[in-house]
């Protein structure tokens, strides 16, 4: 087949495009080639897709049997590429989010949840909102139709090249030793995909023409948080690293040293209300469907290796904390205060 890949650089839609590069497809990359390199193999057009003009340069002479859009963050986004690849492209794969349902993440979800009420044709430049995932649904399905379209909502991803940092910054943090804070219960369960079984389980659907729509992460009850830890610290740790248990409540405590979960300690979600369904989504219309999950154990050991070979990232800081948007991790001195106050 002939796949389009808006994006394809880094992390998810690298993990396309090389799956869909082992499987003997063409391939071609629309991005800046800004964030990563383009892998060896495919046809690379740069371009912006928020400019008309990049964009009718791209459909210019080509034709796909199939796009998937790992890249919309905006409906009006969506709705650009979407208007234009209808005539050039057969089936159109979005990668959406859970974060597109309305009830997520103090309910459980499945295909049939409510999403928000974010309309096709939302105005560009809208500040990052969950519901903006909603709107790109709308509008691929508006120009391409029910028959044509996949919406693949995605759980957490992680894997090499992972771009978020979280699986990094814990493997990072075990790595350097001493003890260790876990938040919460080490029982509670976690839905961690890697990002190569999502972009096969794509494909697979993409090149059967599948339409319609699948909630796709690991199935509830596959991994633990404290499963998670204890391999992160097994892969990277190397018996350096102590795990130390502290519970919720004394964590979120108001005062100087409460912990803002899930950035200052990835991935921990206090035993809350309305956080209730964040790791209970409901995965059975993918399983079905033929999605399976690879070992955790395996995915922490292949990005421990990329992570060794890539060195420390240009947008975090020397203790392993993520710069940017969304800083992420905890400060080492207060990790270490409340160590020694709560343990």
């Amino acid at each position: 087949m002939k796949i389009l890949v808006l994006g394809g650089s880094s992390f998810l839609g690298r993990a396309f495009a090389a799956e869909a590069l082992a499987r003997g497809h063409e391939v071609t990359t629309f991005n800046r080639g800004r964030s990563a390199a383009d892998l060896p193999g495919v046809e690379a057009v740069r371009g912006d897709r928020d400019s008309d003009a990049d964009l009718a340069r791209l459909a210019e002479r080509r034709r796909w049997d199939a796009v998937v859009d790992t890249s919309a963050q905006q409906p009006a986004q969506a709705a650009a590429s979407a208007r234009l690849l209808r005539e050039r492209a057969g089936h159109y794969t979005l990668i959406s989010s859970v974060h597109a349902f309305e009830d997520w993440p103090a309910r459980v979800v499945d295909e049939s949840s409510p999403l928000h009420p974010c309309p096709a044709d939302t105005p560009p430049g809208q500040e990052f909102s969950a519901a903006l995932k909603a709107g790109c649904e709308r509008a691929v399905q508006e120009h391409f139709g029910a028959g044509c379209s996949l919406v693949l909502n995605s759980g957490l991803l992680i894997g090499p090249y992972e771009r978020g940092g979280r699986l990094p910054w814990w493997l990072e943090r075990m790595a350097r030793g001493g003890r260790v804070l876990a938040p919460g219960e080490p029982g509670r369960p976690v839905q961690l995909i890697d990002v190569r079984d999502f972009a096969l389980f794509g494909l697979d659907l993409l090149t059967a023409g599948t339409a319609g729509r699948f909630l796709t992460t690991a199935p509830p009850g596959l991994l633990t948080y404290g499963q998670f830890l204890d391999t992160c610290a097994q892969v990277a740790g190397e018996g350096r690293a102590e795990l130390v248990w502290v519970p919720d409540a004394p964590l979120v405590a108001e005062g100087p040293d409460a912990v803002q979960p899930w950035s200052e300690l990835p991935l921990w979600m206090p035993d809350v209300p309305e956080a209730a369904g964040t790791w209970q989504v409901d995965t059975a219309r993918a399983r079905a469907a033929g999605l399976r999950c690879r070992p955790f154990a395996e995915t922490a050991r292949d990005t421990w290796q990329w992570l060794r070979g890539r060195g420390p990232a240009d947008d975090t800081e020397p203790d392993g904390r993520k710069r940017g948007r969304f800083p992420l991790g905890i400060e080492p001195a207060k990790e270490q205060r409340l160590l020694t106050a709560l343990s």
